[in-house]
């Protein structure tokens, strides 16, 4: 995985801008997203998958008061992230 975490953060950050109905800044920044074929080169298998999800998680707790996200889209952004995680798995255990 990337050392740069603040460029990760920032890329990661523009697709769910877009994704959640802001402006489109992951595909202004650097084009279609095509997540899955972007991640290909990874090994992404279903224990990296639930450790991604008890991180999306650990934010998810604290969102609403630090972020201002929604409290009403909170349970249907956690069943997102389950399938859109499901999907990004391109290796078995």
């Amino acid at each position: 995985f990337t050392k740069d975490m603040v460029a990760a953060s920032q890329k990661s950050a523009a697709f769910f801008v877009g994704l959640l109905g802001g402006p489109p800044l992951y595909h202004q920044l650097y084009g279609s997203p095509m997540m899955r074929a972007r991640h290909m080169p990874f090994v992404i298998d279903n224990s990296g998958r639930l450790e991604w999800l008890a991180c999306f998680d650990r934010v998810l707790e604290n969102a609403v008061e630090q972020y201002n996200f929604p409290a009403e889209h909170i349970e249907s952004f956690r069943h997102f992230l389950q399938a859109f995680s499901t999907w990004m798995v391109n290796t078995a255990d």
